[in-house]
């Protein structure tokens, strides 16, 4: 992933540095289990331990010569062991090191990612109880519906966010496994038990079974559940930017005193974090589908998932971790304007409450049919001619058949659409 979106600790994750330090662990950790059963000897383990070191620029120059990266890797490491280096890789096939390193990386990740998730919920935790009652106009199709509160749609996304949490930790908990079963998974040179005893010390699960590499549909759940998260980010995204549309102008992202919207316009003021968002969502979810696509190799292992997760898999986490940031200081120092809100609630002179004026009828004896024509026939006057749709409701006969103009402004009560905000916000939240 290019700079301009990798966050400092995530990135270090995906170095190479990191990288082969990882593959380092498990090679140490395989000489000491090694050592312990009697397979090398105990002084080979030792200097392995004591002297073991690599070079990047190294490593990279010696895959230049012999084409294969493990290769290399080992080849540098023996060299900074001396004599004992012999023993450094005993009874190991590349995959062995690679994907339980691996394990490691992403287990990495996953406690940024998840820390994030955390940033995000806090967030939208204080922000929904700041509008808990803050009445907005709910929106379907892009139309006027029934009222709700901006707190809501707060707490809606707040919820979203503890099941991406805990769709993120069972992903991670299924990748946090390694295998040390050889070529084709037989433990043709190595034991399970041994396979046990390395995973132990790396923090590691063994794979109840593998072949040469841990099974991708692993892989495969694990992206595909960083595609969900960037889909729900994207969802607060996107109702930002919808939210700030200059003819909506509820809400608004942040726009510092030094900030410039367009290079020919100044009086913008653009959506551009919630458009990026949005935009980086489209390359996670893209991720997905190789990693989708990697599930299915050629018999015990080929090649072909190999170049795809060294772009997926560090690029994917690495953005996830950037759009967790960005989504929870847009929720942080978003702008929000009630008056706004409240004006947008009055727009079509009450017509939101149609719904409950309805069912009053109903609940009074009308025909449903028949109420739901008188409801209508008044409402579309309103479309027409901006009149109050209370208003013309008072003085319908059909209506007044069925209700007093008491009970005609109760239909039109916020308090009642909104009386049962507190019940489910202690339902999420507890009592705060």
């Amino acid at each position: 992933m290019i700079p301009r979106y990798t966050r400092p600790a995530m990135g270090r994750i995906w170095s190479d540095e990191n990288k082969f330090r990882r593959w380092l662990d498990v090679e140490i950790a395989t000489a000491e289990v090694e050592a312990k059963a009697g397979l090398i000897p105990k002084a080979a383990a030792s200097a392995i331990r004591r002297k073991a070191a690599f070079n990047v620029e190294r490593i990279l120059e010696i895959e230049k010569q012999v084409k294969h990266d493990v290769i290399a890797f080992t080849t540098n490491v023996a060299e900074t062991i001396g004599r004992e280096g012999r023993y450094l890789h005993y009874g190991l096939t590349s995959n062995d090191v690679v994907d339980t390193a691996q394990a490691l990386q992403l287990s990495e990740a996953s406690a940024l990612l998840l820390a994030g998730l955390e940033q995000l919920a806090r967030a939208l935790k204080r922000r929904a109880l700041e509008f808990k009652y803050t009445p907005i106009v709910g929106r379907t199709h892009g139309i006027h519906a029934e009222p709700l509160t901006f707190g809501w749609k707060l707490a809606i996304w707040y919820e979203e966010s503890r099941r991406n949490a805990e769709r993120l930790r069972l992903a991670a908990d299924q990748m946090r496994v390694g295998k040390v079963s050889g070529a084709v998974g037989t433990y043709a040179h190595l034991s399970p038990a041994l396979e046990k005893k390395i995973c132990a010390r790396l923090g590691l699960r063994p794979a109840p079974i593998s072949s040469q590499v841990i099974q991708r549909d692993r892989h495969a759940f694990y992206v595909c559940t960083l595609a969900v998260i960037a889909s729900s980010l994207e969802k607060i995204a996107l109702e930002v930017r919808g939210l700030q549309r200059t003819e909506v102008r509820e809400v608004e992202e942040y726009f510092s005193a030094e900030q410039k919207g367009s290079s020919a316009m100044p009086h913008k003021r653009n959506p551009v974090t919630a458009e990026q968002i949005c935009g980086l969502a489209r390359v996670v979810r893209s991720n997905a589908q190789a990693a989708l696509e990697n599930v299915a190799l050629w018999h015990e292992r080929d090649i072909s998932h190999s170049s795809v997760e060294r772009v997926i898999l560090p690029d994917s986490t690495i953005l996830v971790d950037y759009l967790l940031d960005k989504t929870a200081k847009l929720v942080e120092t978003l702008f929000v304007y009630p008056e706004r809100m409240q004006e947008n609630v009055d727009l079509l002179r009450g017509l939101i409450f149609s719904g409950q004026l309805l069912l009053d009828l109903v609940e009074k004896g009308a025909v449903r049919e028949e109420a739901y024509r008188w409801v209508q026939r008044n409402a579309m006057q309103v479309w027409k001619t901006r009149e109050d749709f209370r208003g013309l409701v008072e003085r319908d006969p059909d209506i007044l058949r069925f209700l007093s103009p008491k009970e005609i402004g109760r239909a039109f009560s916020m308090e009642r659409q909104l009386r049962y905000v507190d019940v489910v916000f202690r339902r999420l939240f507890g009592r705060v």
